[in-house]
């Protein structure tokens, strides 16, 4: 594993992780034309490719495909600005951001109000053993993955597998889950949430083939969702999922520690890190969820002791999609071999 992905430098470990919050509160304001920009320049592409690879049917499917592989960037952009309008950090009026973001998940086949309340329950409960389960990537502990039986250790291990979170996953979850507000079945502000976004897709979807026929979806909707889906859901992963990241039982679970420490820096290339507005800063914004994301830069500029710790490139992330059980011995996330070469 690599060593660069400490929990905690020497740096950050200068300022408890609940001492950035008053540091951080100076970059909470965004800039109204800033974020305007934003979405115009997100929103806009979008549709201008969406009506270019339409156009393309007639000459070339390949290409089609190719135009829809690039529009897939800019719907994950899409889906970071719906991220950002969640916490209310996008605009400085709530009612406007969320109509942006109920807006927006038509587009990303997320329903905005149901996205934002397990989003907010995944970020007030990270990192807690004894809060698993909404918003989050299920992970067990050594202990608990041996009192299993053998058909469970299975099950685990057939969910924990890349080609089910980063293949099956990204179309479970997008196309089918997100259809119902599973885990908030009681509220009916959330059903009103999944249904409405759910009539405003279909609608999209009967224009689309009354206007194009079947290719439009099979070549543009249908690649540019996936490939953006699952974009996404593997940089929810190495967000949280690496050697070193953090958990702890509820008696001893901080949550600006778990934000700090639990939370990686994936340090992408400028063009990926445009596509994927910064949520590579995922400590930073985990620390303090109500910056905008084109202002985590200036945090790591003004502050760069927190660009010291938890930093993962591309080629150290691919390790962490064989790291499936927290070790509460070790403190580290192991891979299954390492737990039985460890304990048996």
């Amino acid at each position: 594993m690599n060593d660069s992905l400490q929990p905690r430098s020497d740096q950050t470990a200068k300022l408890a992780a609940r001492d950035w919050i008053k540091k951080l509160a100076h970059y909470r304001e965004p800039d109204q034309l800033r974020s305007a920009f934003e979405l115009a320049v997100s929103v806009g592409p979008f549709l201008v490719l969406w009506a270019l690879a339409w156009w393309s049917l007639s000459i070339s499917y390949w290409l089609t495909l190719a135009i829809s592989v690039v529009n897939a960037l800019f719907l994950l952009r899409m889906f970071a600005i719906q991220h950002d309008c969640g916490h209310g950090a996008f605009f400085k009026n709530r009612t406007v951001s969320d109509w942006v973001g109920r807006l927006l998940g038509v587009a990303t086949l997320t329903p905005y109000d149901v996205w934002r309340r397990t989003h907010s329950v995944h970020h007030s409960t990270h990192g807690n053993l004894d809060k698993r389960g909404m918003g989050d990537i299920h992970t067990k502990t050594v202990t608990e993955y041996n009192a299993l039986s053998s058909y469970d250790r299975f099950m685990y291990r057939l969910y924990r597998h890349p080609i089910t979170l980063f293949g099956f996953g990204p179309s479970y979850l997008f196309f089918l889950q997100n259809r119902l507000p599973l885990g908030l079945m009681a509220g009916v502000k959330y059903w009103v949430s999944a249904m409405s976004t759910n009539i405003a897709i279909i609608g999209a979807l009967i224009l689309v083939y009354y206007f194009g026929g079947l290719m439009p979806l099979v070549l543009i909707f249908v690649p540019s969702t996936l490939i953006a889906a699952t974009a996404g859901m593997w940089l929810f992963y190495v967000q949280h999922q690496f050697e070193n990241t953090q958990w702890d039982q509820d008696e001893d679970w901080q949550l600006h520690d778990a934000a700090l420490h639990g939370s990686s820096y994936y340090r992408l290339p400028a063009v990926l890190q445009w596509f994927s507005a910064n949520i590579g800063i995922h400590h930073v914004h985990h620390l303090y969820s109500r910056i905008p994301f084109y202002r985590l830069t200036e945090v790591l500029k003004d502050h760069k002791e927190l660009a010291e710790g938890n930093q993962m490139t591309i080629r150290e992330s691919l390790a962490s999609a064989k790291l499936h059980l927290w070790d509460e011995k070790t403190k580290k996330l192991l891979s299954f071999a390492q737990a039985r070469a460890l304990y048996g």
